[in-house]
């Protein structure tokens, strides 16, 4: 199927297909004009893809992770040994930038509790008398 047909299926815009190619984690045909023809393998691809970024990997470990990882009931499932010792280290990595989060979203409510009240008027200095303002 070539672009236009994938972009359907998968729901993911044509640029994105260039982008996850560009970082190696599909590889359509090619015609020899250079169009791209894709499988339904590669609909399947893009939809393991999307299910790792939306569980927070890098496209990086997603290429590492791809070809390790099958469908079962529109779940992954890791197929080979290495696999979930690495996903286990993304999730603490996953988890430590949740609680750096937390202690930012803390501070920053911190801040915001010392703030004056949302609904009194904001206090302004009273302008300088006109015979003190050239002097």
């Amino acid at each position: 199927m070539r672009m236009k047909e994938m972009v359907a299926r998968t729901g993911v815009h044509e640029r994105l297909l260039r982008y996850y190619e560009q970082q190696g984690l599909l590889a359509p045909d090619r015609l020899p004009s250079g169009y791209r023809i894709y499988s339904e393998t590669d609909v399947e691809a893009v939809r393991r893809i999307r299910c790792l970024l939306a569980a927070g990997l890098p496209t990086a470990t997603i290429a590492q992770v791809l070809p390790c990882v099958r469908t079962d009931d529109d779940r992954l499932v890791p197929t080979c040994p290495d696999l979930v010792a690495q996903l286990r280290r993304e999730r603490e990595r996953i988890s430590r930038a949740i609680d750096e989060l937390a202690t930012s979203r803390e501070m920053l409510d911190h801040v915001l509790s010392a703030a004056p009240s949302a609904s009194a008027p904001a206090s302004t200095p009273e302008p300088a008398p006109e015979s003190s303002r050239y002097a």
